[in-house]
C-alpha cells in the first residue's frame, strides 16, 4: 500500500496527459476527496495514510476517466451552482458558474412581484429551478424539460435541496400551455452546429447534445421559445435567457419581433453579453 501523499503525486502525473494539465494536481485531489469522502483539508492533515489496495484501484479507475477528458462533475457525480450542491450524470448539462448571471436576474426581477409564478424552460438538472425556489421562497416555481431522465435528476436535486418545484415532461412551454407566468427563465441549446469542433473535448464528446446545439446558427430554440414566452407571460411580466457569444443582436431582434418591449443584457465576468431579459408590455 502506498501513501495518500504518493497516490496524489501519481494521480497529478497521470493528469498532466489529459487534456487540462494545469489543473492536474487540483482535480488528482477532488477525485481522492470524492473516493474518501474526506475534505481538503482531511487530506492535508492525513497524507501519510495509507490507501487500502481496492480504493487504490478504483481511485487508478476515476483518474483513467478524467484523463481521456470526461468532466470531473460527471467522474464525481456532483457539482455546485448558486452555492447548492447537485447530482449531475451525462443526461444532463453541467451547470455553469456564468447561468448564475441569469439566476441572480430573476431573483432581481421577482422582486416586482408579490408571489410570482415562474417557469424554468429546459431545466436539465434542475439547478435554476431549485436554486429561485431556495432564494425565492415567496414564489410558485414550475420546471418543464423534454428529457425524462432529465426531469427524473432534477426532482432529486429539488428533494436533495429540500425545496417545492412543479416538473412537468414536455418541449419548451408545452407542457403549461394555458397557464400564465410572471417570469419565464431559460438557459436554452444555444451553440451552432457549426461550432462543435471547437468545444473543448469534455464538452463535445461528453455533454448531451440535446442541451447544447440549436440548429445551424444556435438560435433555433430562441425562434420558438420567444413568441411563446410573450404568449405565456402576464401583461409587465419578464423573460430572461442565457444567450452565447456574439448572439445579442439576433436575440434582440427576435424579442422585439414577438413583441416584447427593449431588451437589456447582463455581462458575465469576462464583459460578454450572457443574459437577455425584455418585458412584455
Amino acid at each position: 500500500m502506498l501513501s495518500l501523499r504518493h497516490h496524489l503525486d501519481l494521480g497529478e502525473s497521470a493528469l498532466k496527459d489529459g487534456p487540462h494539465p494545469e489543473r492536474a494536481r487540483r482535480d488528482a485531489e477532488l477525485l481522492l476527496m470524492h473516493l474518501l469522502k474526506r475534505s481538503r483539508a482531511w487530506l492535508i492533515a492525513h497524507n501519510d495514510e495509507l490507501l487500502a489496495d481496492e480504493l487504490s484501484v478504483s481511485y487508478t479507475e476515476l483518474l483513467e476517466r478524467r484523463r481521456k477528458g470526461e468532466p470531473i462533475q460527471y467522474v464525481t457525480g456532483e457539482t455546485e451552482f448558486y452555492g447548492l450542491q447537485f447530482l449531475v450524470t451525462s443526461d444532463v448539462l453541467i451547470s455553469r458558474p456564468e447561468t448564475e448571471h441569469l439566476a441572480e436576474k430573476v431573483i432581481e426581477l421577482a422582486s416586482d412581484f408579490d408571489a410570482p409564478h415562474i417557469v424554468d424552460v429546459g431545466t436539465g438538472s434542475g439547478a435554476i429551478a431549485v436554486a429561485l425556489a431556495h432564494k425565492l421562497p415567496q414564489a410558485s416555481i414550475t420546471a418543464t424539460d423534454i428529457s425524462s431522465r432529465a426531469l427524473a435528476l432534477a426532482e432529486e436535486n429539488a428533494k436533495r435541496n429540500g425545496v417545492a418545484v412543479r416538473f412537468l415532461a414536455g418541449d419548451l412551454l408545452e407542457p403549461v400551455e394555458g397557464e400564465r407566468f410572471e417570469i419565464i427563465v431559460s438557459n436554452p441549446p444555444y451553440v451552432a452546429m457549426a461550432d462543435r469542433d471547437s468545444l473543448d473535448v469534455e464538452v463535445r464528446e461528453y455533454e448531451p447534445a440535446l442541451a447544447l446545439f440549436a440548429g445551424e446558427d444556435g438560435l433555433e430554440i430562441y425562434r420558438r421559445l420567444i413568441p411563446a414566452a410573450f404568449d405565456a407571460l402576464t401583461h409587465g411580466g419578464f423573460v430572461a435567457l442565457e444567450i452565447g457569444y456574439g448572439q445579442s443582436a439576433a436575440v434582440t431582434e427576435l424579442l422585439a419581433r414577438a413583441g416584447f418591449a427593449q431588451t437589456d443584457f447582463v455581462p458575465d465576468l469576462q464583459g460578454i453579453s450572457r443574459v437577455a431579459c425584455a418585458r412584455r408590455p
